[in-house]
């Protein structure tokens, strides 16, 4: 038996190792320079306790910033779980031509964020992108969809649905595929005859432990928001798309006041937890009224 579980802790000990180095190490080397005044390049450190997240509350920018990312996580996760949705139920379907439509609506997810960032911010130009070539074709005014305050943010959530909605198609289409096709039958002879009326007795209850999933890690990759921030609006115009990791960014690597940068840190590794954690305090209620 003793053997057996050396052998055990041996295979275990590289994995431990590498999640010892890579994942709680810097996390908890960020957690103690969360109580530091340290600044990067600096060759002086000191303990100052709760002063940095002291200061997060009475900082403008962090409020600002928090608030954006909780918009647009709002606008993203729904729009996207929707979008997601509704292109499963037609590419399920679609018995055609289903693997092309499949890889097209994923395109995005693969797609280089920096490399899609430009060509988003080329199609939003003031001037000669073609987003405002559709407006004056509809009649309307053209915008400056990225300078314009209450404009920039939404436009960006807008952008986040369409890379994100490619990744909740595929998990829909695998709790699609789960349903047996007898339910649907079963449903039709009940009097559910219509498309509808299946998709709200069968379809829908069924893929709620996937729904719930796909809401749980939309959450998380909305409040991972950077990419498309750092390369479109570098948080402008005036702060109206300052997400959290953005500061973070701004606060540690161009104002180098590392301490508060890992304060911030620590909240946002707190605000990416809480999904996951009420989707755990949720599964555990039902297991135990089960």
């Amino acid at each position: 038996m003793n053997g057996r579980l050396s052998i055990a802790w041996l295979f275990m000990t590289p994995a431990a190792v590498l999640m010892t180095v890579f994942l709680l190490g810097p996390l908890v080397a960020v957690l103690l320079l969360a109580f530091t005044d340290y600044q990067l390049g600096a060759p002086t450190v000191e303990m100052i306790g709760l002063a940095n997240f002291h200061q997060l509350i009475d900082d403008p920018v962090f409020r600002r910033s928090l608030g954006n990312t909780l918009l647009y996580a709002m606008i993203v996760v729904p729009g996207s779980a929707a979008l997601g949705l509704s292109a499963a139920l037609l590419v399920n379907a679609r018995q055609s031509l289903r693997t092309f439509y499949r890889t097209v609506f994923f395109l995005p997810v693969m797609a280089s964020l920096i490399g899609m960032a430009i060509v988003w911010e080329f199609m939003l130009h003031p001037g000669f992108g073609i987003a405002n070539h559709i407006m004056r074709f509809l009649g309307l005014s053209p915008q400056n969809w990225l300078n314009d305050r209450n404009l920039a943010l939404p436009v960006l959530a807008l952008i986040g649905i369409w890379q994100n909605f490619g990744f909740s198609m595929v998990l829909f289409l695998a709790g699609l595929a789960s349903i047996p096709a007898d339910l649907y039958d079963a449903a039709e002879i009940d009097g559910a005859p219509n498309a509808f009326d299946r998709f709200r007795l069968v379809t829908w209850p069924l893929l709620h432990p996937v729904t719930v999933f796909v809401l749980v890690t939309s959450a998380i990759r909305s409040f991972q928001v950077f990419d498309t921030v750092h390369a479109l609006t570098k948080g402008g115009p005036a702060k109206a798309t300052e997400v959290l990791l953005y500061t973070i960014y701004a606060e540690g690597f161009e104002f180098f006041r590392t301490g508060y940068a890992a304060a911030l840190s620590v909240i946002f590794v707190l605000l990416i937890t809480v999904p996951g954690l009420l989707r755990l305090l949720r599964s555990s209620r039902k297991e135990q009224t089960a």
